[in-house]
């Protein structure tokens, strides 16, 4: 239920009234309206349906809700209680009105209104009559709002002969008339754009309705802004309503679906019996219109995210290892190292373009997921933690496998294979997808909604802004040509460089942790151990200088301690965390909820949001500098801001429609929410100190705002 200002909830409460009318007792009394089930037929006969009706009679100026009340209220509830064998059907909505009240307008009902049901008794009835009874629970409001609560009961005789019409007979005939009915007459197409939809409404070529004060009441929740006009455009014999996409939406539907209403003494057919069009049809999703710009303009954004993201924690290590690799090349040709370039190229792309289609292809089966979406399986994580660990024991010498090196760093220098490049751009696309540069943000989420070649378009032009650097050293001979020597220093610095790998895997394992639970992360390190002895066994005897009996044993004995290894991780990944901390670190910040964000926003609250998750480095970053600055706290203290963090680090469904609410697909994200219902503020991605202060000095001081309105209360 959906409250704002200007609305005071009363409980009313009273004794249980009994009656010895068929209507039943009272169970929650109202003083402004009351309830009553009816019946269409005199008596109802076995195996045939029938239809009654809840009919609730409001005094003057009270008004109930349909099933979508708008900005205020909430919807009628039945629960039946009916004999054996019979069932009811739902509740047949009639079209509402619209209520307007200040800002605010709810749809809903007036004076009386009947809710229809269907009801279906079984084949066979032996007893001479059924009593049919349902408990309503409804809400009325006028200057307050009341909940009411009342238990009604019909008695219906049972007859083998056709029931004819009851005293009610046209009471339901006249609710039947409110009801919404699909004409296949009229073609209606609906769209929906970045944070609008249209409805496309085409009349029969008979029709006599100009579509003048017809109006779209939505049937889902929280879709639309209702206090807004729908203005009509005419597209040829087509008719176009503009709606505005509620702010709230945390994501759109496959189907549009609600009631086009005509206004009073207008009708959708020449027979004047139809006043309210029943809509649900498919919701088509056009061209995003992204305020970051043209499909130009985004792929140049993921080419600039692309060459920033070499600077980020997460790549930055790795490409080290891959240029430093190229100091080995300096005996071979210029075209050979040319080619050494193409190939790291293509891994980043292809990669890249095989993320992209993972991440559409899940996304068409019906998943939540963004950006980074593999590193949100522990599965995944793990398996990126033993191969940080194989590189990092490989760069220490602890194990070589006839000259292969994970880096391409070996002593002789003869590790010069173009597919080794290949896969060197693949493992730097894995590693590369916790993190999102400066400018990716809008690229990617522009990415997940344009058609499928455009979308390509921008994740093949974020491969390109990645690997740049690497192919425009192995390019240019003047600037290869500037790079360090090979000699005994690579040595020591590949020894150097194994430690931020096993710093990476350190961090995975504090990923995996947040997702698994202390226990999965025990099973994690037990595997990770079992597999640095089996690479310890495998580089103490290596296959060359030991006889066959030693190398098989050696070797099966290495196997067997990497498969337990292995074992143990698979275990691990199946335990579940009990909580994320990193959700609720400390007192300040709590677990982000869209529902609470809308209940602060509409008391006038700003929300600061952070969208992280543990298994990115750039949040890490942001959360650990940044978002920890005394400063920085005590000017969200001044403003009186709530702090979320909504914690990504596994799959959620809320959190992935609340990115994409934002033409977001990936994290960091960081959002604030003025409050009022005003536009929420979307800051960068690098986040500094300074940015978040500027953003809050143009919140009013709230703090000081409270402290007057206290002392001037007393």
């Amino acid at each position: 239920m959906t409250m704002k200002f200007g609305l005071v909830w009363a409980a009313v409460c009273g004794m249980l009234i009994c009656s010895t009318s068929t209507y039943g007792q009272t169970d929650d009394p109202s003083p402004f309206s009351e309830a009553a089930l009816v019946g269409e037929f005199e008596w109802i006969a076995p195996g045939t349906q029938f239809t009654v009706g809840v009919t609730l009679k409001l005094e003057e100026d009270w008004h109930s809700y349909w099933i979508n009340p708008g900005d205020v209220g909430e919807p009628i509830t039945l629960t039946w209680d009916l004999p054996a064998g019979f069932s009811a059907g739902p509740i047949q909505w009639p079209y509402p009105e619209k209520i307007d009240a200040g800002p605010l307008r709810s749809y809903g009902y007036s004076n009386a209104v009947t809710f229809l049901v269907t009801i279906t008794p079984p084949g066979e009835l032996p007893e001479s009559s059924v009593t049919l009874a349902t408990t309503a629970d409804w809400l009325i409001c006028n200057d307050v709002c009341l909940f009411a609560k009342e238990t009604v009961s019909l008695l219906l005789p049972v007859r083998e002969a056709p029931p004819s019409p009851g005293p009610y007979f046209e009471e339901i005939a006249a609710a039947r008339a409110r009801l919404p009915v699909p004409d296949p007459a009229w073609t209606i197409e609906a769209s929906h754009y970045s944070n609008s939809f249209a409805l496309r409404v085409s009349p029969p070529t008979d029709a006599v309705l100009g579509l003048q004060g017809v109006y779209f009441f939505p049937a889902q929740l929280l879709l639309l802004e209702h206090a807004v006009d729908q203005p009509m455009s005419q597209d040829g014999d087509a008719f176009v309503f503009a709606l505005q996409q509620s702010e709230y939406a945390t994501e759109v539907p496959d189907r549009l679906q609600g009631v086009l209403v005509a206004s009073e003494g207008q009708y959708f057919d020449r027979a004047q019996t139809v006043r309210a069009l029943e809509i649900d049809v498919p919701l088509r999703t056009e061209a995003v219109q992204n305020t970051s710009g043209t499909l130009p303009i985004l792929i140049l954004f993921a080419l600039i995210g692309g060459l920033l993201l070499n600077l980020m924690p997460c790549v930055f290590p790795v490409l080290s290892i891959k240029l430093l690799s190229l100091a080995q090349h300096n005996k071979l040709n210029s075209a050979t190292r040319t080619w050494h370039g193409v190939a790291f190229a293509a891994g980043v792309i292809v990669s890249f373009l095989v993320l992209a289609g993972l991440l559409f292809a899940l996304r068409a089966a019906g998943s939540q997921i963004g950006w980074g979406f593999q590193l949100q399986s522990p599965l995944f994580v793990a398996s990126m933690a033993f191969l940080f660990l194989a590189i990092g024991l490989n760069l220490f010498g602890v194990f070589d496998i006839r000259g292969f090196s994970f880096t391409g760093l070996t002593q002789s220098g003869s590790s010069h294979s173009v597919t080794r490049s290949c896969l060197d751009g693949a493992l730097a696309t894995l590693v590369a997808t916790p993190c999102t540069a400066p400018f990716m943000g809008a690229a990617l989420g522009a990415a997940v909604v344009l058609p499928t070649a455009q979308a390509l378009a921008i994740f093949v032009a974020l491969g390109l802004g990645m690997a740049a650097p690497y192919v425009i050293l192995s390019t240019f001979p003047v600037l290869f040509n500037k790079l360090p020597r090979p000699g005994q220093w690579m040595e020591t610095l590949k020894h150097v460089l194994a430690f931020p790998m096993l710093g990476t895997t350190v961090w995975l394992a504090w990923v995996f942790g947040n997702q698994a639970g202390v226990n999965g992360l025990s099973l994690l390190l037990l595997g990770l151990l079992l597999f640095a002895v089996a690479a310890w066994i495998v580089g103490r005897w290596p296959s060359v200088q030991v006889t066959s009996t030693v190398r098989i044993v050696t070797r099966g004995i290495a196997l067997i301690m990497t498969c337990m290894g292995i074992w143990f991780a698979y275990q691990g990944a199946q335990q579940e965390s009990v909580s994320h901390a990193d959700a609720t670190s400390d007192g300040l910040w709590s677990a982000y909820s869209t529902e609470q964000v809308q209940q602060l926003s509409r008391e006038g609250r700003p929300v600061f949001v952070d969208f992280t998750a543990a298994w990115c480095l750039t949040c890490q970053v942001n959360k650990k500098t940044t978002l920890s600055s005394s400063t920085l706290l005590s000017a969200f203290a001044e403003k009186d801001v709530v702090l979320m963090r909504a914690d990504w680090t596994s799959r959620n469904a809320e959190i992935t429609r609340a990115l994409e609410s934002h033409g977001r697909s990936g994290v960091p994200l960081y959002v604030l929410y003025p409050g009022n219902n005003d536009p929420p503020v979307l800051l960068p991605e690098v986040l500094t100190e300074s940015i978040v202060v500027d953003a809050l000095a143009l919140l009013p001081n709230r703090a000081e705002s409270l402290k007057t309105t206290i002392s001037t209360d007393t």
